[in-house]
């Protein structure tokens, strides 16, 4: 009878537990990772940005988001709804990142933010003012030295 070494028999199962923890490495090149954008249909300019950097993994943290119009305006009581997470992995955020309140005129608190893995995360707005709504969705490369340019 042949044995095989106990490395051998723990290195699968190994392999896929760590997996997943090890981020993303197949992140397309030409991912557009700007911080500010037009709304899909074009209703709104929107910007994001971490209040404190470097993002550090697994812990909270907080955003800015700021809505005008193409015409540079402030858009004033606007409810934003946020989603995201890994679209490689299929997960979405650990936490449950929301925006808490316009700190002044077009600019939001988004709260709660929290990266549990470096790799490719997606950060999807959704913008209601009034009867209009559209939506924004930004890309984010997170690596161990915080969020990538």
């Amino acid at each position: 009878m042949h044995r095989r070494p106990l490395l051998a028999l723990i290195a699968a199962p190994l392999a896929l537990l760590i997996a997943p923890l090890a981020g993303c490495t197949n992140t397309p090149k030409d991912l557009d990772r700007s911080t500010t954008r037009l709304t899909a249909e074009r209703r709104f300019e929107v910007s994001v940005k971490p209040l404190t950097e470097p993002v550090a993994i697994n812990q909270m943290h907080a955003w800015e988001i700021k809505v005008q119009t193409p015409a540079g305006a402030p858009v004033q009581h606007a409810q934003i709804d946020v989603a995201g997470g890994m679209p490689e992995h299929g997960h979405g955020f650990p936490a449950r990142p929301r925006v808490t309140r316009e700190v002044s005129p077009g600019v939001y608190a988004l709260e709660g933010m929290k990266f549990s893995m470096t790799g490719w995360w997606d950060l999807r707005l959704v913008i209601r003012v009034g009867a209009a709504t559209d939506t924004a969705v930004f890309n984010v490369i997170v690596d161990d030295a915080g969020i990538r340019r």
